[in-house]
């Protein structure tokens, strides 16, 4: 007789093929070190302000320019990886953002370090554009909700990486600050190169694939991707989808960029806060892209992630507690953090394969590019007066609540079948 446990499937990660778990973990390896990299200058802002004698407002600039250039990134990228394939496009953007992640640790003015940053954005938006449809396009349908959930955690993965290396790594170079913030940006580079090497070894997509044989067969001629994204069909996808995502790069980095700076001004140290934020990112973003595959789909359950994450914000911002500072951090990274879960395969699904890389890098970081204001936004707003927590927690409620009205805007996408699209 059979029992319960032997009609159970397995867990969606032991349903992997080796080829299918190379394409993953290499794809989220890269984007957690992507991660690393842009999150680590958050626990050296002050540091830089001193070098380069700065205010607050351009100290946040360093964000912003970061996340503007990651559009001119995204969109390029993506239209390589539509058109040549997704591998290549990939190791160019990691080999970009590791050499320019070096170039910032040289920079000796802030105009230097402003222009290295931006540039460093450009491979950071290359590799999620190629990356998330290497990774997704590899997977079968039913896994794509988890899948989704767990790459897009990478993010809050490298931030926990990045903490943990502030922790252990700034008492060694903290009595030359100048050098110090140095040596923490280029923190990085050796593991990116490992990473490098691995995704040579990493087989093209076989969606992409599929599709070159199609259109070879049919005689069809290929075209620039991103011209397709403004086809009759496609064009409310695309302004929706970038619009979308401006404001989850708005809520993302009205929680995150300037929470280091938060804790260092209460003399707190930083790593178990931030480890309990990105977790819970990790854990939410897991969590929520299974759900997303329940009833709930791909607009409920980030909803559920939102409410929860706004009514922690109060908590993870205000209270005086360290034990209600966690809590709230935790929630606030399950919640607000976790509700990324379904952005990889919500925006793979919204796209065709003749210009999903484009679409879904289009999207990503047009978003970017829209969500970009934030770390500036909140230094100008101290600098008029205006508490860092008070600052922040306003803009975390708008932002959740655009976040939750965009999504409901959109169709529902659970189930779609990339290899029909």
């Amino acid at each position: 007789m059979n029992t319960k446990r032997e009609h159970e499937a397995p867990p969606w990660y032991r349903q992997l093929t080796g080829t299918q778990k190379k394409a993953f973990l290499t794809t989220f390896s890269a984007w957690v070190l992507d991660a690393f990299d842009f999150t680590i200058l958050t626990f050296v802002l002050v540091d830089i302000q001193n070098s380069f004698s700065v205010n607050k407002a351009l100290a946040g600039l360093l964000g912003t320019v970061t996340l503007v250039f990651r559009v001119m990134g995204g969109i390029g990228a993506g239209a390589a990886a539509d058109r040549w394939g997704r591998r290549g496009p990939i190791l160019f953007s990691i080999a970009w953002f590791t050499v320019f992640a070096f170039l910032s640790g040289l920079s000796t003015s802030y105009v230097m370090l402003f222009a290295f940053r931006g540039l460093f954005g450009v491979g950071m938006g290359g590799m999620w554009a190629a990356g998330v449809p290497l990774a997704l396009e590899h997977l079968p349908a039913r896994l794509r909700g988890a899948a989704s959930g767990l790459l897009q955690g990478g993010f809050s993965f490298g931030f926990m990486l990045s903490s943990l290396v502030y922790q252990l790594g700034w008492p060694w170079v903290s009595a030359n600050p100048d050098r110090g913030w140095r040596l923490m940006l280029w923190a990085g580079i050796i593991p990116s190169i490992v990473v490098f090497a691995f995704m040579t070894t990493v087989k093209e997509s076989p969606v992409w694939l599929s599709e070159q044989e199609r259109r070879a067969a049919e005689g069809a001629t290929p075209r620039v991707s991103i011209a397709r994204l403004f086809d009759r069909d496609l064009r409310w996808v695309t302004l929706h989808t970038s619009l979308l995502m401006g404001t989850f790069i708005f809520s993302y980095h009205s929680i995150s960029f300037w929470y280091p700076t938060l804790l260092a001004s209460r003399a707190m140290p930083p790593l178990g806060y931030l480890v309990a934020l990105n977790a819970g990112g990790l854990l939410g973003s897991v969590i929520l892209g299974q759900v997303s595959e329940t009833r709930l789909g791909r607009r409920g359950a980030p909803t559920l992630g939102m409410i929860v994450g706004l009514g922690a914000a109060p908590l993870y911002l205000l209270s005086s507690d360290p034990t209600w500072l966690l809590l709230g951090a935790l929630l606030i990274g399950l919640g607000c953090s976790g509700a990324w879960g379904i952005v990889p395969g919500y925006l793979s699904e919204r796209f065709p394969t003749e210009a999903r890389a484009v679409g879904t890098g289009f999207a990503y970081h047009v978003g970017a590019g829209l969500g970009s204001f934030t770390p500036f936004l909140i230094g100008a707003v101290q600098d008029r007066g205006t508490p860092l927590p008070v600052a922040m927690l306003g803009c975390i409620i708008v932002a959740g609540v655009l976040v939750v009205g965009m999504l409901w805007i959109g169709p529902e996408t659970r189930g779609t079948s990339l290899d029909d699209r």
